[in-house]
């Protein structure tokens, strides 16, 4: 079993991830702040690159089955800035789901695991839903 080392600098990356997202979806709510989804998305980008590296982050989204996800997230960051933020966020979800559609199945497992809600995503419907991508491989 392979084992996840939890060091500092993996530490700080999910916590500037998961503050991005924070703060995303707190632009989102105060009526889609171009200003805040902006830092949100900076503070993710940023976020994932400290977590798995320079090399490692510029390989996963330079990969050509990433390139649709990529740019539609850059196309997307971009409409955020010049003040289109509703457009820019449609834009950036496709292709965040394009992007990280191969974490899918490690999300589901884990989400089955949890306490509360895992006895929701075990049941039958939700997990054949989550059993036709069980068996693709996680893509860093």
């Amino acid at each position: 079993m392979v084992s996840f080392e939890m060091n500092e600098r993996k530490k700080i990356g999910l916590g500037l991830t998961g503050f991005g997202v924070c703060i995303s979806l707190l632009g989102i709510i105060m009526l889609f702040d171009k200003g805040l989804i902006a830092i949100g998305n900076i503070l993710f980008v940023s976020g994932v690159t400290v977590t798995i590296g320079l090399k490692s982050t510029v390989q996963f989204f330079m990969k050509r089955s990433n390139f649709k996800g990529t740019v539609s997230f850059g196309i997307g960051f971009f409409f955020v800035i010049i003040g289109w933020p509703i457009i820019g966020m449609i834009v950036e979800t496709y292709g965040f789901v394009v992007l990280f559609s191969g974490f899918w199945p490690t999300l589901a497992v884990f989400l089955q695991k949890v306490p509360v809600i895992g006895w929701l995503f075990q049941q039958p419907f939700i997990r054949s839903f989550f059993d036709r991508y069980r068996g693709k491989r996680v893509p860093v």
